[in-house]
């Protein structure tokens, strides 16, 4: 009996690719992230940054990017994704420096507190 396992000639099947995969232990990013979405703190940091965007008017800067572009480019010729790719850059790097540092001590006070 023949067997064609990984066979350039057929497509792998899903027991082929049980057996190539190795189960890896969860980083401690992945740990972090599951800590905070359990205990609802995730929840809670994304309430407050988008309260402060829109706070500091960057929600409203961010509308009138996507304004300018649509005007520019015509309604019918802007995709969501047009607007994703041409906007998000702007909008990470525009967001304030107090912002990212509010958030950025939450998250060290809330992993002190879980000891993670």
């Amino acid at each position: 009996m023949w067997i064609l396992r990984n066979s350039v000639n057929r497509p792998p099947t899903p027991d082929d690719t049980v057996e190539d995969q190795v189960e890896k232990p969860p980083s401690l990013q992945d740990i972090i992230n599951i800590k905070l979405i359990e205990s609802g703190e995730k929840e809670q940091l994304m309430d407050l940054l988008r309260e402060r965007l829109i706070d500091c008017g960057w929600k409203d800067e961010m509308k009138a990017l996507c304004r300018s572009f649509i005007e520019k480019n015509g309604r019918n010729n802007v995709t969501v994704d047009d607007l994703i790719h041409v906007i998000t850059p702007k909008g990470r790097a525009s967001i304030p420096d107090a912002i990212k540092a509010e958030l950025l001590q939450r998250i060290r006070t809330f992993l002190v507190q879980a000891a993670v």
